[in-house]
């Protein structure tokens, strides 16, 4: 069994953050995530407060139901009340619709359920053959191939998905080209590197000068790879390197990258306050139509509103404002009744951010 517990061993953390003191001398230096459950170990493990400060560690576009544009929520939300059985999971159903969520229009008597995977929701599907069975799929390139098995099964013709499935390195193009905000360093997602490896973020590391480390959960898988970027800083290079190397490989997974290709394909897609990221989506390729929800359904016109007057979510995800420094944070806006997506999600910035503050 792996022994995890060198990972937070006190006395190593010590000489690495030793070790990033000194490589961070007179530098003011800004690391940018994109995932939640790093800003989980960041925020649960102090490691913010740990950090010489100069270092800034960021949160970005990292939490997939946060950036699930409201035009999909909105269309969701239509086919819950068309009747239909939606099946998603958990922190989806409290995402803000332009004027609902999934959670108030069960509370009016729509079917809606929660559903560990995807695989659930097909079973559903055979359970119940006379109804229509959506499962919106909400996710980054971890959560996908999960989803292609079931469709590459060729589940029951009463299931469809409803994808709102997103691709992580436009978004960390994206962060990059925003004038004023600095990005010295990116520590990749762990989760999404398992499957598309770290070779795909060695275009960003060399065209932008910055150096991007693949990191685990651990605290010091954190501090480990806070360090990777100071040191490929401190000798002038920006390369895309790999921390997490008991789990994360170069090349990724091909077996899940296969099955990605067979299921999907990458087109344009909208995230939520960020507007519409060039080749940053996942859709289900037209051999599979008849399980795509987008196609066998339709929809009224819709006017979607992606951010709620007052919302400072949009710069929260791209990591431009703190959680604390909206004005809704912990007043209008809590994990109990949120009013932006980024305090719904597990994995959203402002819920995590507000579940490790004393209150």
């Amino acid at each position: 069994m792996f022994d995890f517990t060198k990972f937070r061993d006190p006395k190593y953390a010590q000489g690495v953050l030793r070790e990033i003191r000194r490589l961070s001398e007179g530098k003011r230096v800004r690391i940018v995530h994109v995932c939640g459950t790093h800003e989980d170990t960041i925020s649960s493990n102090g490691l913010r407060a740990m950090l010489p400060e100069n270092i800034s560690l960021v949160a970005g576009p990292g939490c997939p139901v946060c950036v699930c544009a409201a035009e999909d929520v909105d269309k969701i939300v239509e086919l819950a009340r068309q009747g239909h059985i939606i099946a998603t999971f958990g922190d989806m159903v409290k995402v803000p619709s332009t004027d609902s969520s999934l959670e108030k229009e069960r509370m009016k008597g729509a079917d809606v359920r929660v559903v560990y995977g995807i695989n659930d929701a097909v079973e559903i599907a055979r359970k119940n053959p006379d109804r229509e069975v959506v499962f919106m799929g909400a996710g980054f390139e971890t959560t996908a191939p999960t989803f292609a098995v079931e469709i590459l099964k060729e589940p029951p013709k009463n299931f469809s998905l409803f994808t709102s499935l997103k691709v992580i390195p436009p978004a960390m193009e994206i962060l990059v080209h925003i004038e004023g905000f600095a990005v010295d360093g990116f520590i990749t997602p762990g989760h999404v590197s398992t499957i598309i490896g770290t070779r795909v973020y060695e275009p960003i590391a060399r065209k932008h000068g910055v150096p991007c480390v693949a990191a685990g959960f651990e605290p010091l898988d954190v501090l480990e790879a806070t360090r990777m970027i100071l040191v490929q800083i401190d000798e002038g290079r920006a390369d895309s390197e790999n921390e997490y190397r008991r789990v994360v490989r170069p090349e990724g997974n091909p077996v899940a990258l296969k099955m990605l290709d067979d299921a999907f394909y990458i087109d344009d897609a909208p995230w939520r306050g960020l507007g519409v990221i060039k080749r940053s989506g996942y859709y289900l390729r037209d051999r599979w139509a008849e399980y795509d929800a987008r196609k066998k359904f339709e929809f009224p016109a819709m006017e979607s509103v992606d951010i709620l007057p007052g919302c400072q979510c949009h710069k929260v995800i791209l990591g431009i404002v703190d959680p604390v420094e909206c004005p809704l944070f912990g007043n209008r806006c809590t994990p109990a009744d949120p009013y932006g997506p980024c305090m719904v999600g597990h994995e959203g910035t402002c819920r995590i951010r507000y579940l490790n503050m004393e209150h």
